[in-house]
């Protein structure tokens, strides 16, 4: 009797315990109509997008003296097509240039002269706004420059991001050198590269933010007065001398310091910058044929803009 009765209980805890796991098993399962999750997988790393106009921040330097004479042409002809990525550094207040250009028109503090500290000086603002912009190019040009937005563009593209990229053309066949002070009273002579101003020059950011310590706030003109050196071969001597770059040397860049009418028409639409001015007594100009005069266009910016965009409203119109 007692056997049969301890037989009937394992029987009942034999079945609860089936049922349980029975019960834990299906819980356990997924519904028949639910599809099993798939494992989560992680999202791409994002590439970085390709390089646009809008990307790039440039600075024209300027003094109020050429503010009628060069920079209107400058804002008639390249100025009109980079509107939003041009600022004009300059060192007096003008109210119809800040109608025109807002915000883009920056007056710095700097003197108007044309000595190593004013320069310098305007450079260092240059500097401070592109970082201050998050832009990911800085690309200087003086206000006798024309700067054709298409070909440096198609340069800045075929630098890969993860390089640091000095890039512009030396006004020099050599390397320049300057004495650095060192500790005890003593001197240290050293050697670098720079791009000429003249003809400008461009820094991605990768290699700004290396420059800061150096470049940024009053440091840019700290270390001006250390080298007793203008603002352009400043630059050189950050890159080289105190970080190891090296300037990429580029001859799309042009300043009125080489023969400009060297360059064929047929080469104009490919170079980043050009300019004119007077050089070993001469007028220094592009060779260009029309469609403006001599006399009516004696830089022949206005001549070479209409060559690049033919669909400007005041470039002569062919008859079909």
């Amino acid at each position: 009797m007692q056997c049969r009765l301890l037989r009937g209980l394992a029987g009942v805890l034999l079945t609860l315990l089936c049922m349980g796991l029975l019960s834990l098993r299906y819980r356990s399962s997924p519904s028949p109509q639910r599809v099993p999750d798939t494992p989560e997988l992680s999202p791409p790393s994002p590439r970085p997008s390709e390089l646009q106009l809008h990307d790039v921040f440039i600075a024209v330097k300027t003094t109020q003296a050429f503010h009628h004479s060069r920079l209107e042409l400058l804002l008639n002809t390249w100025v009109s097509r980079t509107r939003e990525q041009t600022f004009i550094f300059t060192d007096s207040p003008d109210e119809g240039l800040q109608e025109r250009l807002g915000s883009h028109l920056v007056v710095t503090n700097c003197s108007a002269e044309h000595s190593h500290p004013a320069l310098s000086c305007k450079m260092a603002a240059e500097f401070d706004a592109f970082l201050a912009s998050g832009l990911r190019w800085f690309c200087h040009v003086d206000d006798d420059n024309y700067l054709n937005p298409r070909a440096l563009l198609k340069l800045l593209k075929t630098f890969p991001q993860t390089r640091d990229v000095y890039v512009g053309r030396p006004s020099l066949n050599r390397p320049i050198h300057a004495s650095e002070p060192q500790p005890h009273n003593r001197t240290k002579l050293v050697q670098f590269w720079f791009a000429t101003g003249g003809a400008g020059f461009c820094i991605n950011r990768k290699l700004a933010l290396k420059m800061a310590p150096w470049a940024s706030g009053s440091h840019f003109m700290d270390t001006s007065a250390l080298i007793r050196l203008p603002d352009d071969c400043t630059v050189g001597y950050i890159v080289e001398c105190k970080l190891g770059g090296h300037l990429q040397s580029c001859p799309l860049f042009h300043s009125h310091l080489e023969t400009l009418q060297l360059l064929e028409a047929a080469q104009l639409p490919e170079q980043v910058t050009l300019s004119y001015g007077v050089f070993e007594g001469k007028l220094n100009v592009i060779k260009l044929h029309g469609p403006f005069s001599p006399e009516e266009d004696p830089s022949r910016f206005h001549s070479l803009h209409c060559l690049l965009y033919p669909d400007t409203p005041w470039c002569p119109q062919l008859v079909a």
